[in-house]
């Protein structure tokens, strides 16, 4: 079984089921699962996690993201992007200057609501499917946060962003919001995830590609070991004699682990990956109400 992540660039068409289905079988295992849902007419870097490395993928979801979107002014669709029905039309009134103040205002937290259209759940079932059956029904506010939107280009009615967004965020709803805002309707056009987790889509192998290096059997080249998504996470390795309070997931004090880090800044860490014999074994997380790191994720050595 294969153990470690592959940048894949989703193409226009596929869901991101569709891409874990497909690497299924061009890898030849079940444990596969990806790190956070592409809608079907956008395309860009997609997070594929294989083996061990799927008992991560919840983690790497929370994680910021990176997007080139295309906001179309003066019409709003049903699916807050081009593929939906078409809502409303309106006349573009608004000057390029008012158009970049009204983006620049969405800088920041907020609340935002998603679009009816996802595959957020609601009393056990996925917004989209009470859409689709005509049911009328409000999706909750979430708060998001927008680090920051570059304007690339305005060439009205279109305008062309780059958004660095927190988990959560539907760019769908950002444009859709924008228009409202300028009182002129706004869908989604285009969307390219740039950059997930600090991995860049023009990386991501395409799945033809994939299909393509597993004839020539180098599939292997593909994957990135597990370590590559914890980079910036503080390392310890269990010092020998602790190893089976490790492989349980059992509690660990400072003086059972060997770091080039102090315990005091391995204790303000998020989380720090635990390694026994040089193979990554789990994350743990300080507990300052028993002074000691508790298991916050077994990977298995």
């Amino acid at each position: 079984m294969y153990n470690g992540i592959v940048n894949v660039y989703k193409e226009q068409g596929f869901t991101s089921f569709d891409v874990v289905a497909k690497m299924r079988g061009i890898f030849g295992q079940k444990k596969i699962g990806h790190t956070g849902t592409l809608d079907p007419m956008a395309e860009g870097a997609l997070i594929v996690c294989l083996g061990k490395a799927t008992r991560l993928s919840e983690m790497i979801t929370s994680f910021e993201k990176e997007y080139d979107a295309t906001l179309r002014l003066g019409i709003s669709t049903d699916t807050d992007d081009i593929s939906g029905n078409i809502l409303n039309e309106a006349e573009i009134q608004c000057t390029e200057d008012d158009v970049r103040r009204c983006i620049e205002s969405f800088i920041g937290k907020q609340l935002q609501v998603p679009p009816i259209y996802s595959a957020i759940k609601k009393d056990g079932k996925k917004l989209y499917e009470y859409a689709r059956r005509g049911i009328d029904i409000k999706p909750e506010a979430r708060e998001i946060e927008i680090f920051d939107i570059n304007i690339i280009s305005i060439m009205l009615p279109r305008v062309k962003l780059h958004v660095r967004c927190s988990k959560g965020t539907y760019i769908r709803s950002i444009c859709r919001d924008i228009g409202e805002k300028l009182g002129c309707f706004g869908t989604m056009e285009a969307l390219l995830r740039t950059v997930n987790y600090g991995f860049k889509s023009e990386d991501g192998y395409r799945l033809s590609q994939l299909e393509e290096m597993k004839k020539e059997g180098r599939l292997g080249d593909v994957i990135l070991p597990i370590d590559s998504l914890l980079e910036n996470v503080p390392r310890a390795d269990v010092i020998p004699g602790y190893e089976k309070l490790l492989i349980n997931g059992n509690k660990l004090t400072g003086r059972m682990l060997k770091s080039g880090c102090s315990n005091a800044a391995l204790e303000i860490a998020d989380y720090i990956r635990v390694y026994l014999e040089d193979e990554l074994a789990a994350l743990y997380k300080y507990d300052s109400g028993i002074k000691a790191f508790r298991c916050f994720k077994y990977l298995g050595a």
